[in-house]
């Protein structure tokens, strides 16, 4: 594995790549979530090439840029052992140059849920995924349920700009209780990491009042959800919607079968901001079934 930092040699390296390339853009600290979305990769493509660049234009004023958890080292020995072709880890200036003006927005899928709380936060995702996918040129890319909304906009980003990558996506990767992967879950003490999985287990909720109850209320489903983590965990919840999974727009009366229901929740602990997400709609995921007696003991 060669570690690349510069635009350039990146761009001359992928060009002289034979066969097909999948590309997985992170922000480092990479944890079995990212290696999940590196051997999706691996199995579509010839080629991994992966990136490492916490983007700046992503964070709002206030927001943790320069805490963001950091490790590259681990990070390179995870990517060599697991078979990556290049690690890209450009500084900022190789991505932004001084007086970049150039901002790629994809409107209304980004109005809600993450889009409301922080602004600009998907036009600085769009804006450097173009700028990955020019410089890398992949046959495709890989991103995680978990950021739906993100993975959505990116979708949707793809296909109107006619830009020629696959974008390809995988379930949401969860620890043993249910909590989903993130380099945020770092940031919480022991009490709060136990309190986090309140998250999932609202999720579960929700998702057995839908598929067991038949309950299609929006209010219902989210009331089912607000309660659970209100009551078992001092969390601060930042939104949590129903949406259409194809619109992002809030579901406000009985989703029909063929339109799709997406719970989607932010919730605080302290400084830290943990998000998830569950399709009511579709089968219990398999990295919920193990938590599932914990949400029905709730």
């Amino acid at each position: 594995m060669e570690i690349i930092t510069t635009t350039s040699e990146m761009r001359r390296l992928r060009a002289a790549l034979p066969g097909s390339v999948a590309f997985v853009p992170t922000m480092g600290f990479l944890h079995e979530g990212h290696l999940a979305l590196m051997r999706e990769g691996l199995r579509r493509c010839d080629h991994l090439v992966v990136s490492i660049f916490v983007n700046p234009t992503q964070f709002g004023p206030g927001e943790d840029i320069e805490k963001y958890p950091r490790d590259p080292e681990g990070d390179a020995q995870k990517c060599r052992e697991l078979g990556c072709d290049f690690l890209f880890t450009p500084t900022v200036d190789q991505i932004y140059s001084p007086d970049h003006s150039t901002v790629i927005s994809v409107k209304g899928l980004g109005n809600t849920l993450c889009g409301s709380s922080r602004p600009g936060h998907f036009d600085g995702v769009t804006t450097v995924v173009t700028k990955f996918f020019s410089i890398l040129s992949p046959d495709v890319a890989v991103f995680g349920q978990k950021d739906y909304q993100q993975l959505a906009i990116v979708r949707r980003m793809v296909r109107d700009l006619n830009l020629p990558v696959e974008i390809a996506d995988i379930p949401t990767v969860r620890e043993h209780d249910g909590l989903a992967m993130s380099s945020r879950n770092r940031y919480l003490d022991d009490e709060q990491r136990a309190q986090a999985t309140v998250i999932s287990r609202a999720l579960l909720t929700a998702h057995r009042a839908y598929q067991g109850e038949s309950l299609r209320k929006p209010s219902a489903l989210i009331e089912r959800a607000r309660a659970i983590i209100e009551a078992d965990s001092e969390g601060r919840i930042d939104y949590l919607q129903l949406v259409d999974p194809h619109t992002m727009f809030p579901v406000v009366q009985a989703p029909g079968e063929e339109d799709g229901a997406l719970l989607a929740t932010a919730v605080f602990f302290d400084g830290t901001r943990l998000i998830d997400n569950i399709r009511l709609d579709q089968p219990l995921p398999k990295a919920l079934l193990g938590a599932r007696s914990v949400a029905c003991q709730s």
